[in-house]
């Protein structure tokens, strides 16, 4: 029969490895297997804290799998297994964080005068008196999609202040944040620009024959200013900046950047509609709900904020295109503890697109709650979209992804959208921004 031993006494037992041990910190009690008989003759003089490492699952990561550790224990003796459980130990250790030797975090100045700079409003003062409402940036009358004057998303009129987006009844506020502290490959704060630069998100859909920019009114509200030292203290500001356009009426389509926006994004929703009054379909071949590491915020992250911090109802948020190798066993236990329901390629490929997008549309919508919308932009196959910063192969292709968006958009009650992760820099500049364009033009049809 398997033991169990609460988590507490296990700090002296986890393994090296940091998503896997703070994952094991979400439950109260780990399972302990057994060692076969002739190890725990071996082991059986060992403290009680190895025995039970070599117990755990944890301490097959190096090894890669528990047989594969059997094997490599069995050429051992019982000095070299307790020095295999040893080096596991000090590995630990050294991860562990050590107040002798380690800075918490690295001291902002608070005493430079341009402390706040980065995100410090130009006065209105400062500006020509005029009404409020959208500004038109060209002197050309008539625009056409390649855009002329200056370049905003879907070649609409600026918005600056709340007031405007109150006075021009706004319907949808675009707004970029160019933002990539939060993701391992740089890049993705080129995605606001890029997108504005090229076509696709106005104009007629031929599909429906709907013009959105036509049925709509869209403004582009800018970009959300951003400290690029600090994902941590630039998510705050991009929670004020979301909230500040919900509470308008505006629907805000959030135009990033990396996954980290995920955060900010939806908690300023859930400050305006309230927290678990909505539900997340969620597009991406990532989980985004790693726990852990040494910092507040990463685009690996934002999902697990979320949950734990009760912005979203778990069974309310629903991931579509999960593919790859990342997460593994623990992550999915993860979800499933917190109730979010998921659906894999593999599942896809099996049931096909309908089917899948019937059951999250279903899930999402539990209790007639409305919608925001996380489309990360490397579910698409990397063939459709190479420019993003962790490309999976085996996703989406855009015959698939419009009408999917098209539909989800048209059947339901939005609060937000996201589109995230594009790094035009990263590959195909032209195309990938043009396909996220085509993406966004999609829910605004």
């Amino acid at each position: 029969m398997t033991n169990k031993v609460k988590q507490a006494t296990l700090a002296m037992i986890l393994s090296a490895s940091v998503s896997f041990s703070t994952m094991a910190q979400d439950t109260e009690e780990v399972e302990l297997i057994p060692l076969p008989a002739w190890l725990t003759e071996i082991t059986k003089d060992f403290p009680k804290e190895k025995i039970e490492l070599l117990q755990s699952a944890d301490i097959e990561y190096y090894a890669g799998s528990r047989e594969k550790l059997l094997h490599l224990l069995k050429k051992k003796d019982a000095a070299g297994i307790e020095a295999y459980v040893d080096a596991i130990i000090s590995i630990y250790d050294a991860t562990l964080f050590n107040p002798e030797t380690d800075m918490a975090s690295i001291p902002l100045d608070t005493e430079s005068e341009y402390f706040n700079g980065w995100k410090v409003e130009r006065p209105k003062e400062l500006n020509s008196a005029r009404e409020p409402g959208p500004i038109h940036l060209s002197r050309y009358a008539n625009i056409d999609a390649y855009g002329q004057g200056v370049r905003t998303f879907a070649g609409a009129p600026l918005a600056i202040y709340p007031e405007d987006l109150i006075a021009g009844n706004v319907e949808v506020a675009i707004v970029g944040v160019p933002l990539d502290m939060g993701s391992y490959h740089r890049g993705a704060k080129f995605g606001p620009a890029a997108m504005r630069n090229e076509y696709g998100m106005e104009g007629v859909d031929m599909y429906t024959m709907v013009n959105p920019t036509k049925e709509l009114m869209i403004v582009d509200y800018g970009d959300i200013a951003v400290d690029n030292m600090s994902t941590e203290l630039t998510v705050q500001h991009v929670r004020e900046r979301v909230r500040e356009i919900a509470e308008t009426g505006a629907i805000p389509f959030i135009i990033g950047g990396d996954h980290s926006l995920a955060y900010p994004d939806i908690a300023a929703l859930a400050d305006v509609h309230g927290k678990e009054s909505f539900g997340v379909v969620h597009f991406d071949s990532h989980f985004d709900a790693e726990k852990g590491g040494k910092h507040f915020i990463t685009h690996g992250q934002p999902v697990y904020r979320l949950i734990k911090e009760g912005h979203v109802a778990g069974n309310n948020y629903i991931q579509v295109g999960l593919r790859g190798n990342w997460p593994g066993v623990e992550g999915f236990e993860w979800m499933r503890t917190n109730g979010l329901r998921y659906h894999t390629m593999p599942e896809i490929e099996k049931l096909g697109w309908d089917a899948v997008m019937q059951t999250a549309l279903k899930e999402a919508r539990e209790d007639g709650k409305k919608l925001f919308i996380s489309f990360d932009v490397d579910v698409l196959d990397p063939s459709v979209l190479p420019g993003t910063g962790t490309p999976v192969p085996g996703g989406l292709t855009m015959r698939e992804a419009l009408p999917i968006v098209r539909n989800l958009c048209s059947q339901n009650d939005i609060v937000g959208f996201e589109l995230v992760e594009l790094a035009p820099n990263l590959g195909g500049a032209y195309r990938s921004a043009l396909n996220g364009n085509s993406i966004v033009h999609a829910c605004l049809t």
